[in-house]
């Protein structure tokens, strides 16, 4: 299988030399020979067994996902993801936990979220919710961090979760531990567990292909590009979405090719409107994570608000609050009719439109088409919207 660095190499500096890499704003797809009406565009995709006809995820954050999210968004033909190491599960009534989330100022903010964090996580709570999920015709698809998943894989195995992410800032299957912990091992725990599980974060090639060969049912890609995330900042680590997408999907291919087993890439993070989403399948994607488009739901628990899942940590936190608003219905910004003109409502319509004017037919063709280096893509010949803050300026 290839491992080769592919790319510019700059000298930096005596004896280091870099890659220049590319985020999803500096690109743009470019239609080709045919185009075809939107509604004869094909948007399903599979993880596992589970088959759904939007490729995009809402992300496993307390501000996004609830339980009521999570079975609205499956039957609207989407996913969310429940955080199982969330209020949801520390807490029996998170109602009012979130009314102080939300209503603490910002110097507080922090402070308060280590306090409200620090309750235990109730096992009865973990199955209690995902019993609540199913109950009412949702998917129960839940995460936890890979110490979360080694304390309560017991409690989410008994009561049947649908599909399990266990996610991380960044998740390798060479973690190396002090003697005292025994880190849980991914290649085990995905042959022992009935549901498929999806892995990550990452975004390299290498750390790609060995989840893969672990057991992954799908692979989360990005680190660090989240609204409300601050661990570029914090810790200096992450590679831009367009770049580590193109790469960890070329793992896939290459492990598709020896093998003839087909493992989807999941872009989990820094998406705000349709065209980002359309280009990170172009970029190879198979579908998608997001958490602040949803947070501006009206259904969203988070009351207008959207907060990072390390934003907690007592240790070193690596999120911050964000205010999103609230735009419209989690309909009008899944499905349509959107109601404003910045690309934030309809991402399905988005996706069929793009699909529509670039000629393709499904995923797999999208993920085909040709993508430029066009850091105006965004800003030329928008100056009025910019200076008016509308559409694109906004």
């Amino acid at each position: 299988m290839r491992m080769e660095k592919i790319g510019v190499e700059i000298q930096i500096g005596r004896g280091k030399i870099a890659r220049r890499v590319y985020g999803i704003d500096e690109i743009a797809l470019v239609p080709g020979n045919r185009t075809l009406d939107p509604s004869l565009a094909d948007t399903k995709w599979k993880i596992g067994n589970i088959e759904r006809e939007i490729p995009i995820i809402a992300s496993a954050m307390d501000g996004v996902v609830d339980v009521g999210m999570a079975v609205n968004l499956s039957k609207l033909g989407a996913l969310g993801v429940l955080n199982l190491e969330g209020i949801q599960t520390r807490h029996e009534n998170p109602e009012p936990i979130l009314d102080q989330i939300t209503s603490v100022g910002k110097d507080e903010f922090i402070p308060l979220m280590q306090k409200l964090y620090a309750a235990p996580i109730q096992p009865e709570l973990i199955k209690r919710r995902i019993q609540e999920i199913k109950q009412e015709g949702g998917i129960a698809a839940v995460s936890a961090t890979p110490l979360g998943m080694s304390k309560y894989g017991g409690a989410i195995k008994e009561v049947g979760a649908d599909l399990l992410f266990i996610q991380a800032t960044v998740v390798s299957n060479a973690h190396l531990s002090p003697e005292s912990i025994s880190p849980l091992n991914l290649t085990s725990f995905c042959q022992e567990v009935p549901m498929p599980v999806i892995l990550g974060n990452c975004v390299t090639y290498e750390v790609t292909l060995n989840l893969i060969k672990a057991g992954a049912a799908a692979v989360l890609v990005g680190i660090g590009p989240g609204a409300a995330c601050t661990s570029r900042g914090v810790l200096g680590v992450g590679i831009p979405q367009a770049t580590a997408i193109i790469d960890c999907a070329a793992a896939r291919d290459d492990y598709y090719q020896e093998t003839d087993k087909y493992v989807p890439i999941i872009a989990d993070g820094g998406l705000i409107t349709g065209g980002d989403i359309c280009k990170c399948i172009a970029c190879g994607a198979d579908g998608v994570m997001i958490g602040s488009p949803f947070a501006k739901a009206t259904e969203a628990p988070g009351r207008g608000y959207h907060w990072g899942m390390a934003t907690p940590s007592n240790v070193l936190p690596r999120g911050t609050r964000v205010k999103v608003g609230k735009t419209g219905s989690l309909k009008q910004i899944l499905r349509g009719p959107a109601e404003i003109d910045d690309g934030t409502h309809n991402f399905l319509g988005a996706l069929k439109t793009s699909m529509g004017n670039l000629g393709v037919k499904n995923i797999k063709e999208m993920q085909k088409v040709e993508i430029v280096i066009a850091p105006s893509l965004l800003t030329e010949g928008k100056v009025y919207q910019k200076a008016q803050q509308l559409g694109m300026g906004k």
